[in-house]
């Protein structure tokens, strides 16, 4: 493992003590619905939801409170692959390079560019090559102290940069497989502050939906929970659903 993830690794740790200090084990949930706006899914075209809900069941990362109500998105066919061709080359993926988009108005907060995308291995062991967990990253500030946060980003495809207004549904980067990944997906979040260690994951309430169950969901995650669990409904979506906006 290279330093600068060992620390950040530390500085989670961290962040778990400071959050409960903070909150107590009165997190953000669902019950509460603090998100002062609604988001719009952060892509075009129908994606599934690889990773994420909000019950400790589906939940991306349900003990690691900043990370409790991310989602991993990915793009699947009718037979449930997420690839066709070299499974070890990022661009077999069909996320891999697809445009990822503004999920609501907002104000750049951060930027980290210049990681490189990590191997992807047959059994999709997850390695991290860059600096950083997230890769290359994006951080949204959307108001009221909710960020948004897009993951795993391909190298050298980010077009905004820090203090930059964007739009609801503006171009900012494309799908890549930077950071600690298993293979090529986005990762996203909503959360109550700025810090990717201390700020608490929020539920993230989106608009305007499409929702059905991904066709053969099974063959790429085997664990039976989206046939064991049932679907939260709107504003919420969680895994195993093929999910697209509306209006585009």
């Amino acid at each position: 493992m290279n330093l600068p993830l060992l620390w950040q690794m530390l500085k989670q740790m961290g962040g778990l003590v400071v959050l409960e200090n903070r909150y107590h084990g009165r997190l953000p949930s669902p019950a509460d619905d603090r998100s002062l706006r609604r988001y719009s899914l952060p892509f075009s075209g129908a994606w599934t939801v690889a990773s994420g809900g909000v019950t400790q069941e589906t939940s991306h990362s349900w003990d690691v409170p900043t990370q409790r109500y991310a989602y991993d998105f990915v793009i699947l066919d009718l037979e449930g692959r997420s690839f066709q061709g070299d499974e070890t080359n990022p661009t077999s993926f069909f996320c891999y390079g697809e445009d990822i988009l503004a999920p609501a108005d907002g104000v750049v907060a951060e930027v980290l560019t210049g990681q490189p995308d990590s191997p992807i291995t047959p059994k999709r062991a997850a390695v991290c090559k860059a600096r950083d967990l997230r890769g290359n990253y994006i951080l949204l500030d959307h108001g009221g102290g909710e960020h948004s946060l897009l993951a795993h980003l391909r190298p050298g495809s980010i077009s905004v940069a820090v203090g930059e207004r964007v739009v609801r549904g503006q171009k900012l980067a494309q799908c890549g497989n930077s950071g600690n990944t298993t293979e090529p997906h986005l990762h996203f979040q909503l959360q109550q502050g700025k810090s990717f260690y201390t700020s608490p994951g929020l539920p993230i309430p989106f608009v305007d939906l499409r929702i059905a169950p991904a066709p053969n969901y099974h063959r790429f995650d085997d664990r039976g929970l989206a046939e064991r669990t049932p679907a939260p409904g709107l504003p919420y979506i969680q895994l195993g659903q093929r999910v697209s906006n509306l209006s585009r």
